[in-house]
């Protein structure tokens, strides 16, 4: 029977952990063409915020600001600015939820699609009829879950975490995002 006692500890050991679900549905470029299909170009631009702006940004949107970096992208169509792409990261319930927000210059939601879903549930968020209820969104909007973006059963987390990133990628670009 000693023989045989390793063996069963590995059959436990393989129980406690879990196996990990994430699930990458598109790549940074496959986003871009997604929200802006009209662009010939994608410029990196990436944005280093200084303490007072992260501040700033937390303040007006409500929303702590983590990164002092974050990825942008100017789209472009013939030279000239049409949007700001940006990819960022919030918290579903315990794991990172990887979007991409499409920006025009004026200040308005063009378009959002998840990239990387890392939670066991959740995912409805990628359905295209909740992504839209983000689009056309201004920080004139109220941005409450369940009144002007809806809540799907199951995903209140990820649905809420995703429309506050919007929200703070929105006073990102008026904190630190020129116009032009």
């Amino acid at each position: 029977m000693r023989d045989f006692a390793p063996l069963l500890i590995i059959p436990a050991a393989a129980l406690v952990v879990g196996p990990a679900h994430a699930t990458e549905y598109l790549s940074i470029e496959q986003a871009q063409k997604a929200i802006f299909p009209e662009a010939d170009s994608f410029i990196a631009a990436p944005v280093l915020l200084s303490k007072e702006q992260r501040e700033a940004i937390e303040d007006r949107a409500g929303v702590k600001q983590r990164w002092e970096k974050q990825d942008v992208w100017r789209a472009e169509k013939n030279g000239e600015l049409i949007g700001w792409f940006i990819v960022d990261n919030v918290v579903g319930k315990h794991e990172f939820i990887t979007y991409a927000v499409g920006l025009l210059p004026e200040g308005k939601v063009k378009g959002v699609e998840v990239m990387v879903f890392k939670e066991t549930y959740g995912d409805e968020i990628r359905e295209a009829s909740w992504r839209k209820t983000l689009e056309g969104k201004t920080l004139a909007d109220p941005f409450k879950l369940d009144k002007d973006v809806p809540n799907i059963s199951g995903a209140t987390l990820s649905c809420r975490n995703v429309m506050n990133g919007v929200k703070r990628l929105l006073v990102l670009q008026q904190v630190a995002l020129p116009t032009r």
